[in-house]
This record gives C-alpha cells, sequence and structure tokens, in this order.
C-alpha cells in the first residue's frame, strides 16, 4: 500500500515538473491518468443539485472511472434525484441502493418534453451503456411499433418490436403497451381496417359484419379499403384531433343522458388514444446528448484514417432499393460532427433497371457532384462577366449532361475546384464495401475530384474500406472515430428509407386511373365523385362515363377499355 502511494505521489510530481502533454500518450500515461481519476476526492453534489430543474427527463449517474452506473428517468427531475442524496437515505435504503450511492462520482441530466419521451430515452441510454445497476431495458426487449404492410393485398395494421427495411409502414414506438392494444381496437370499429392475422381476409372476414371490423369487406373494393388503410395510418400519426374531438362530445352527452356507465367507458378511451397518439419524439444515437462529442470524434477519425485536413465537412450517400418499384439515394452533410439538415438530398434513381447497388451508386455520385461544379463554375462566370462584360463564355457538358466551365476548372485538381467556390466535402463516406466504393471513385475520377479522401463503410463488420487497399480497417467499437461514422451512415441510411416510404405511402393513395391516358387528376376526381369507386366505374356504361363534365364519349370508351385489360 505504501508503494502504491508513492507511486501516486511520484505521477503527481511529473505532471507538474512536465505541464506540455505529449502529442501521443502512452499506454502507461493512460493507466496513470485513471489512477489519478480514481483516488481523487468524492465531489459535493450540494451545489449541483441546485441547477437541476423541475422538468421531465432522465439522469446519468457515473462512477470515479466516468463509467456511467446507472440512468434514470423522472417527471421532475430535481424532486427525483434530490431523493439520492438525502442523509437518511442511506440508512433506510436497501443494500444494492447503498453501494449505488457509495459508487457515485458525477452526475449529469438531459430533460425532455414528457414523461413517455423520458421512458423512450432512458430505454436507449440503459441499452447502449448497459449500467450495472440497471435492470429494466439490459435485455433485447423493444417498445412496441405498429406495421402495416402496404405491399399486400389487403394491409393489416400488425404489432411489431423490431423495425427492419422490408419497405413496410412503422408506427411509434408506443411507451404504453396497454392503451396502444386499445387503440387497435378502436382503429378497427372506426376506420374497418383489419388487425393482426397474415395474408389476404378470410371468408369470414369478408362476409361477417362483426368479427374484426364492423362492417362487410365483401361490400368493399381494394381502392375503397386502402382509402380507410391511410385514414388509419394518418390517426396513428397523430391526425386525430377531430376523432378526439367527437369521442369527447359523445362522452359528455352520455353524462347529460346520466348514463355515467358509458361516459366512463369514452373516457378510458380517450386517455388511451391520446397516450398513443400525442406527438413523442424518437430518440437515435444522433439525440443522445451524452453519447456524442463531436469535436473529439473527428480528430479521431482524421488520425485512424490519416486524412490530410480535418475532416469538417462529410457527405455520406446510401442506396434504398427495398423493391424494383421505387430504387431511391440519399446524401446526408455532417459538419464539425453534427448533421447540417440544411444540406442534406434525396434523389430518385433514373438510369438503373432493378436493383443494382454499384450503378445506382455511381449515378448519385455523379449527379451530386456534377451539379457542385456547375454551381461553382455558373458562380464563377458570374464573378468573372462582372469584372469583365465582354469575356466569352468558353465550357462543355459532361457524358451526364452537366455543364462545366472551363475558364473556372483550368486547373483539374481538387485545389482548383475548390478555388472556384466548390462546395467539395472533407471526407466521403460510402454505405457499402469494395463494390459501392469503386462505382463511387470511377465518377470522381472522371469529374476530376479523385483527390478527395473518399471511404466505404461496410454494415456486417462495420470495417473501413480504401481506395487502393486491399485490407479493410477494422475500428474498435468504442473509437470515436467509427461511432461517428456509424452515426452518418445511420442518418443516411434513415434518410433514404424515409423518402421510400414516403414514395410508398403515395403510391397507397393513387388509384388505377392514374396510368389511364386522357384522365387528368380533375377528371379522375370527377370520376370517383360520380361513381363512388372504381369497381363501380367497371360497371358503368359509355354513356353514363361520357356524361361526366369533361368526358367525351371517345374518353369513355377508352376508359372502359383500358378497365378491362386491368382485371
Amino acid at each position: 500500500m505504501l508503494d502504491a502511494t508513492k507511486s501516486l505521489v511520484q505521477v503527481d510530481r511529473a505532471i507538474v515538473s512536465d505541464p506540455t502533454p505529449s502529442s501521443e500518450p502512452s499506454p502507461e500515461s493512460n493507466a496513470d491518468d485513471a489512477t489519478i481519476r480514481a483516488h481523487r476526492a468524492k465531489p459535493d453534489f450540494r451545489l449541483k443539485l441546485r441547477e437541476v430543474p423541475h422538468k421531465p427527463g432522465v439522469y446519468l449517474m457515473r462512477d470515479r472511472f466516468n463509467r456511467v452506473i446507472y440512468v434514470g428517468k423522472a417527471r421532475d427531475l430535481k424532486k427525483r434525484v434530490s431523493q439520492y442524496f438525502m442523509p437518511s437515505r442511506r440508512m433506510t435504503a436497501d443494500p444494492k441502493t447503498r453501494a449505488l450511492l457509495e459508487s457515485i462520482w458525477d452526475l449529469e441530466w438531459h430533460t425532455v418534453f414528457s414523461e413517455p419521451e423520458a421512458l423512450l430515452l432512458e430505454g436507449k441510454l440503459i441499452k447502449e451503456y448497459r449500467p450495472r445497476y440497471n435492470v429494466s431495458f439490459r435485455d433485447d426487449k423493444r417498445f412496441l411499433l405498429v406495421k402495416v404492410d402496404v405491399r399486400e393485398q389487403w394491409p393489416r395494421f400488425r404489432l411489431t418490436r423490431m423495425r427492419i427495411d422490408d419497405g413496410a409502414l412503422y408506427f411509434g414506438p408506443f411507451v404504453h403497451s396497454g392503451a396502444l392494444r386499445q387503440t387497435m381496437a378502436f382503429l378497427r370499429k372506426k376506420f374497418g381496417v383489419l388487425t393482426f392475422g397474415r395474408g389476404s381476409p378470410s371468408e369470414r372476414e369478408l362476409k361477417s359484419s362483426t368479427y374484426q371490423v364492423p362492417l362487410r369487406l365483401a361490400d368493399l373494393s381494394e381502392e375503397e379499403y386502402r382509402q380507410r388503410v391511410e385514414l388509419a395510418g394518418d390517426f396513428l400519426d397523430g391526425k386525430s384531433k377531430e376523432h378526439l374531438d367527437d369521442l369527447e362530445l359523445e362522452m359528455r352527452a352520455a353524462a347529460a343522458k346520466l348514463d355515467f356507465e358509458r361516459a366512463a367507458e369514452i373516457r378510458n378511451m380517450l386517455d388511451d388514444l391520446r397516450k398513443t397518439t400525442a406527438h413523442t419524439r424518437k430518440f437515435t444515437r444522433l439525440s443522445l446528448p451524452s453519447t456524442v462529442n463531436p469535436e473529439d470524434d473527428i480528430v479521431l477519425l482524421c488520425d485512424a484514417l490519416r486524412l490530410p485536413r480535418v475532416p469538417r465537412h462529410m457527405e455520406c450517400f446510401d442506396i434504398s432499393n427495398i423493391s424494383s418499384t421505387y430504387i431511391v439515394a440519399s446524401m446526408v452533410c455532417f459538419r464539425d460532427g453534427v448533421p447540417d439538415k440544411e444540406s442534406y438530398r434525396k434523389y430518385r434513381i433514373t438510369s438503373t433497371n432493378g436493383q443494382n447497388d454499384f450503378a445506382s451508386m455511381a449515378e448519385v455520385v455523379r449527379r451530386r457532384y456534377s451539379r457542385v461544379l456547375k454551381e461553382s463554375a455558373t458562380r464563377a462566370r458570374a464573378r468573372q462577366k462582372t469584372l469583365d462584360e465582354s469575356a466569352p463564355i468558353i465550357g462543355e457538358r459532361d457524358d451526364s449532361g452537366a455543364w462545366i466551365d472551363l475558364e473556372a476548372s483550368q486547373e483539374e485538381t481538387l485545389e482548383g475546384a475548390r478555388r472556384a467556390g466548390a462546395n467539395l466535402p472533407d471526407l466521403i463516406i460510402v454505405d457499402g464495401g469494395k463494390g459501392q466504393l469503386s462505382s463511387a471513385c470511377g465518377e470522381l475520377q472522371r469529374l476530376g475530384l479523385h483527390e478527395i479522401p473518399i471511404i466505404g463503410l461496410a454494415k456486417e463488420f462495420e470495417e473501413i474500406y480504401r481506395p487502393g487497399i486491399s485490407e479493410p480497417l477494422a475500428l474498435p467499437h468504442s473509437n470515436g472515430g467509427l461511432r461517428l461514422l456509424q452515426r452518418i451512415r445511420d442518418e443516411a441510411h434513415r434518410f433514404a428509407n424515409e423518402y421510400h416510404q414516403l414514395l410508398l405511402k403515395r403510391r397507397v393513395a393513387e388509384s388505377i386511373l392514374d396510368d389511364c391516358p386522357g384522365v387528368s387528376k380533375t377528371r379522375k376526381k370527377l370520376l370517383l365523385s360520380t361513381f363512388g369507386s372504381v369497381a363501380r366505374l367497371r360497371q358503368a356504361t359509355q354513356e353514363e362515363i361520357a356524361a361526366v363534365d369533361g368526358v367525351s364519349a371517345r374518353l369513355a370508351g377508352e376508359i372502359l377499355e383500358f378497365l378491362s385489360k386491368r382485371d
């Protein structure tokens, strides 16, 4: 014990005598720093407790090694956290709580808007840190989601705990599982949609007006049912005020008639529906304030990749091709380690037939940086014209059709493009391995931007691929640089999937008449309002269709012929 004390004093003296830190600390110095932190005096929390607000949120407790040992939530942070440090708490606490109190060396908190948000954030933090004194949320169990597979002939609303990239629509997560199940029952009765189960409705579901939904599905067309699905989805998305107001009026009417049992039943339903449809932020790694240190992560990434400059401006590309119906891509931008959402871009892939990640990646990289060069060339040309109105415009178009100003890009180097005003990143990231990276590098080479650092991040093992190097780089999962790459990649993935689901949702609202030649949006609305559905339109005669405003006899015949081919 005496030897350990002497070594600690020697470490303190060494720090005082040499105040200039080394640029690359050795493992021994890191161990000494940990030893110093471990032997520092336990802080007094009385001043810190005065700063804790009376707001909902989560709190994190750390030990002397700065490890998170407990995560909790509270409706009132000040009241909840202050209880831990009351003198009487140590005397009445159980052994586990006393051990926690002895281990607390630091405290932090993060406020949210509501108690359900605090519960969501608490679960995310516990799953990430896995604190030793927490029991709940340490397993793989997640909050409930509602899944609607719009590719099914009769989409159903089902409960799930996993969000996967399968082209379906997902709503949630929802904190109150009981309230969510009551809401699902409300969706069946109010909107007449199917819940639970799989596949097309059975004969019993189609013909019965009491099983699952209080109407006969056999009387509905697929288009009419999909409209109901869209309305129910909007309700889960929070567009529920009108329906909730109607229920409240019904509750008040029941109370006025002294039917208190019915009024109480509606009141309980209203509580469940409000819990389910209340706006709640969805916390991800990007929104966990205690897990991100952007400045440090950027420096660590720069060192790991041996970049020529600190990557203050990074752009990441991702392809979403869940189905061949829509193939989309996203580009997200991070500046100084945080998202710059104003610079996000989304793309519909147009030159690729079928699912081809390599060709899709080449197209989106080409379109992105061709446009950047074009914009910088336009600005350079405007500056030149300001100086000399008689200056000729010299330029040409590349293979993709983008305009390249030869005067603004005489130097085919990265620095030359930047001097011309091109808003180019310090690092490009593509979601994928060697194939996606090679496709992107080929397009950069054609544009004269091959000097921009570029990497590929493979999802399976989180390996980093670099041009010209066959072996991937595998960083430790605790490395802040890798975590920064993961945040950027996950954000690009989220943005691409969000756009993909938006297109699919629009597809749900589309009618078969959108593909009929000669039928505009106005005519489509008139036809559907006149006949009610496409199924009834099929049964109409040519004369009946021609009686609609704006529809000639010839067009009516073409509509019937078109519908007959789409049976």
